[in-house]
């Protein structure tokens, strides 16, 4: 094969200015639901797609405009490593890529983020429980202890390790008895903890049908695809990312100022369309 066209990064073409002539921005269900098409196959493009990009590179290659480029994100490149299961990466620390990350080690975002969720849920007419270890906490002078529908107990009949690990999820969801949506929370550099603790949930309890959410911020929507999709979680059974599905803070902010006025009516398969699959489409 051989280059028709080949910018620099300093002349790319910034994809959002395409946006208007690509079809796959059209009727988005999340705000990043766009990205799977450029993480799989073009060949699953329309001809039109095709023909849009081929025409933007034609004209950034006529008429070249330079536009700043993060030297750091440029020149990072994940370690490769062998493994029985296929070549995977490690990823560097999220500090040496997005200095951005940082400001959520000091703000109270989780504490936002999980008020919303108890809010919501309780306003819809679900049972709602908070992180046993979190109970005492408040937002904006609303303590969580306080709101009508929280329960002190979960009415689960499972092994102590899996209630203990029940227990210190985020926040969930329970109509009767039965958990109708389970939270995790991730705002500060590392995601793991969620993703432990529901990839421990799915390895001790496999038939368990619970829709798992991993709630973070919209700048870490690749690292939590990217995690989520690690070997050791692929490995259970169902994978990690067949189970668990993304919703980033401003999908969950913006969803409630606008469903306001009928949050009561609202069914939790709104969900669904809040939030997006964590598995990768095939390249």
């Amino acid at each position: 094969m051989k280059p028709i066209v080949e910018l620099i990064p300093e002349t790319a073409i910034p994809v959002h200015e395409l946006k208007d002539n690509l079809s796959f921005f059209q009727n988005l269900k999340s705000p990043h639901a766009w990205t799977g098409q450029f993480r799989g196959s073009p060949a699953k493009w329309k001809d039109s797609d095709g023909d849009a990009v081929l025409q933007a590179l034609l004209e950034a290659k006529e008429n070249p405009i330079t536009r700043p480029v993060d030297k750091r994100k440029l020149k990072y490149r994940p370690k490769p490593l062998k493994a029985k299961i296929g070549s995977v990466t490690i990823p560097e620390t999220d500090d040496s890529l997005d200095e951005s990350v940082d400001e959520f080690k000091q703000t109270p975002v989780h504490t936002e983020m999980q008020w919303l969720l108890l809010k919501l849920g309780s306003d819809m007419g679900f049972k709602i429980w908070v992180a046993r270890n979190d109970r005492g906490k408040e937002y904006k002078g609303k303590k969580f202890d306080e709101l009508p529908k929280l329960i002190s107990e979960l009415p689960l009949q499972f092994d102590d390790a899996t209630t203990k690990t029940i227990e210190l999820i985020d926040v969930l969801w329970l109509q009767g008895n039965a958990i109708v949506a389970a939270f995790e929370i991730e705002s500060t550099t590392s995601i793991y903890s969620g993703l432990l603790r529901m990839s421990d949930l799915i390895a001790m309890q496999p038939n368990l049908n619970i829709p798992l959410y991993l709630i973070a911020p919209d700048e870490r929507r690749e690292k939590v695809m990217t995690e989520v999709n690690r070997p050791t979680f692929l490995k259970l059974t169902p994978p990690l990312s067949e189970v668990c599905r993304y919703i980033s803070f401003s999908s969950l902010q913006e969803q409630i100022k606008q469903a306001s006025p009928y949050i009561r009516f609202l069914k939790p398969e709104f969900l669904e369309e809040l939030s997006e699959s964590c598995e990768l489409e095939e390249v």
